[in-house]
């Protein structure tokens, strides 16, 4: 079984504005010459990315819930702007929705296994929430249902 992380998106009211951020940021790149490239970039690498690069995925949690995932591809340790050590997670650009599953703050990134991931919805089931009038989606929410 794979070895997951998850990680609080932290801004970001929704899968469609994190979706959203992210197209952006692969526009900008390809603006300035760059080859686009979706990265997080944390401090801390995972002592266990062996276990976790190319099979498994980062779990966003928006809004206290977990709402989707994305593939982790690699990642690089690098130095920052300071000169301290820092890693870049690289994603596959397609952000797969799970199932909602609430989960307490925390700071950073945590490891996250496979027997606790919440399972893929279906672009059909994914469609249908979106469907939902704001203020009964907003309810359902902050109850964990979706």
């Amino acid at each position: 079984m794979a070895l997951h992380i998850v990680k609080l998106c932290v801004g970001v009211e929704s899968v469609e504005d994190l979706a959203a951020w992210q197209k952006k940021r692969l526009k900008d790149q390809k603006a300035r010459g760059l080859k686009p490239q979706l990265k997080h970039v944390t401090r801390n690498t995972p002592k266990r990315g062996d276990e976790i690069a190319g099979e498994g995925s980062l779990y966003w949690v928006i809004k206290g819930t977990i709402r989707c995932r994305q593939k982790i591809l690699r990642f690089v340790s690098r130095k920052d702007r300071d000169g301290k050590p820092a890693c870049e997670i690289h994603l596959d650009p397609k952000l797969v929705r799970t199932a909602p599953k609430p989960l307490r703050a925390f700071q950073g990134w945590r490891y996250f296994e496979a027997s606790s991931a919440p399972a893929d919805i279906d672009a059909k089931t994914a469609e249908a929430q979106a469907k939902l009038p704001a203020v009964m989606a907003e309810e359902l929410r902050s109850l964990g249902l979706l």
